[in-house]
């Protein structure tokens, strides 16, 4: 399968392509600000065609280019509804400090969104997708698990978004955050993954669930909390 990335824009987020090896089909995650140049760039070079925009969460940085990716190609975008208001007015996710820098940039959603839902499964390209929500960095986040075939086994890779980082966890100063609920999130819904689960989050490098656990600063000591409490 492949599983590639790049960092986009000023905020370097990075945006994901999913696809088959050999597929003429493939899933886009996370398209954000300055993403459409080099996602159209490889999609024509590899021969490939999105049949999907998937979302980690909300927040501009992550989604700024999926209406004009979603249109181009005809294909829905999907969100958690707890985050689907950004789409169309995303500083109510971020607070008024990023209105000089959005200028007359208009946001619309794109015309065909499909809601994700906690322990969905979803087939796109002929991948099936796990939704995992983990609420905290923005009360919409999710997580996509995916299998990846490699000649030694399957490899388990989760999507995390801005979760879950290498060394890191997600802020939660932005409106709808909430620190204890990001942790209880992690706990309960990320860290019972296999160690060798491979984490590719929305910024910088990946890492393992095995290494967050073991050297992540923000987890010591963090335990799962009682069923029900995210």
């Amino acid at each position: 399968m492949l599983v590639t990335g790049f960092p986009a824009g000023m905020f370097q987020t990075n945006c994901y392509v999913l696809a088959h090896d050999g597929s003429d089909t493939c899933v886009v995650v996370d398209p954000g600000q300055d993403a459409t140049e080099p996602l159209f760039r490889f999609l024509s070079e590899s021969n490939t065609t999105p049949v999907a925009v998937l979302l980690t969460h909300g927040h501009l940085d992550h989604t700024w280019s999926v209406a004009p990716v979603c249109e181009k190609f005809g294909i829905p975008a999907y969100i958690h509804p707890d985050d689907r208001y950004m789409l169309s007015d995303p500083l109510r996710g971020t607070g008024p400090q990023l209105a000089a820098l959005l200028g007359d940039s208009e946001f619309h959603e794109p015309d065909e969104v499909v809601d994700l839902a906690h322990e969905d499964t979803l087939v796109l390209a002929g991948i099936e997708i796990g939704v995992v929500h983990t609420p905290g960095h923005t009360q919409g986040s999710v997580a996509f698990t995916i299998d990846v075939e490699t000649p030694d086994g399957t490899l388990a890779v989760a999507l995390t978004g801005d979760t879950l980082f290498a060394g890191s966890i997600g802020r939660t100063d932005l409106p709808g955050g909430n620190h204890e609920q990001l942790l209880s999130s992690v706990a309960s819904r990320l860290l019972p993954l296999a160690d060798d689960t491979v984490i590719l989050p929305g910024h910088g490098a990946q890492s393992s669930i095995g290494q967050e656990r073991a050297s992540n600063p923000f987890l010591v000591g963090l335990s799962a909390p009682e069923q029900g409490k995210l």
